[in-house]
C-alpha cells in the first residue's frame, strides 16, 4: 500500500491512495505519454483490456482528454517491449513508484533435479527515497513476483 502512494514534499507526508489509478507508459509517434486506468483492483482483466484499448487508440487519434493523462498514483512501463532487461525511470510526483517490465526472456534452470525452461521477466523498480525504504520497496517487488508467478 505504501508505493500507491502520494507524497506532499512541502509537508513531508506520506498519504496511502484507497484506489489504484493506474498510468500505463505509451510510446507514440510523438513521444511518451502516460495514459491512467482508474480504479484497476475493481475491474477485471477483459474491463482492464478494454480500457486499455480505448486509451491506446484515444492516444492515437488525439481525442483523450486531458485528465486521462493524470492522476496516477503508481506507474507501469512495459519497455521491454522495444527491447532491454532493465531500465531506470523517472518518478513524476506527487507518485512515489514506477515499475517496469523488461524483454522476457527463456532461461534454463534446475528443478527439483531436473533442468527445465522458464521464462523469466526482468522488472526494474523506481521510487522517491523521501518516501519509502529500500526494505519496503524490496517487500513489495517480491510480492509482485510472488503473485505473477501464481497459475491464471
Amino acid at each position: 500500500p505504501l508505493l500507491n502512494a502520494h507524497f506532499d514534499d512541502e509537508a513531508m507526508s506520506l498519504t496511502p491512495q484507497s484506489q489504484v489509478d493506474l498510468g500505463v507508459a505509451m510510446e507514440t509517434d510523438d513521444g511518451l505519454f502516460v495514459p491512467v486506468l482508474r480504479d484497476v483492483t475493481g475491474s477485471n482483466m477483459q474491463a482492464l483490456q478494454e480500457n486499455l484499448a480505448r486509451l491506446q487508440e484515444a492516444l492515437s487519434d488525439r481525442s483523450i482528454q486531458p485528465d486521462a493523462l493524470r492522476g496516477q498514483t503508481i506507474t507501469l512501463s512495459n519497455f521491454g517491449a522495444i527491447g532491454g532487461l532493465y531500465a531506470e525511470m523517472v518518478v513524476i510526483p506527487p507518485q512515489v513508484a514506477i515499475i517496469g517490465a523488461g524483454r522476457a526472456f527463456p532461461r534454463v534452470a534446475l528443478e527439483s533435479g531436473e533442468l527445465k525452461e522458464q521464462t523469466i521477466l526482468p522488472l526494474s523498480i523506481t521510487f522517491d527515497h523521501r518516501a519509502l525504504t529500500g526494505a519496503e520497496t524490496c517487500l513489495f517487488l517480491e510480492a509482485l513476483t510472488n503473485d505473477l508467478e501464481k497459475p491464471n
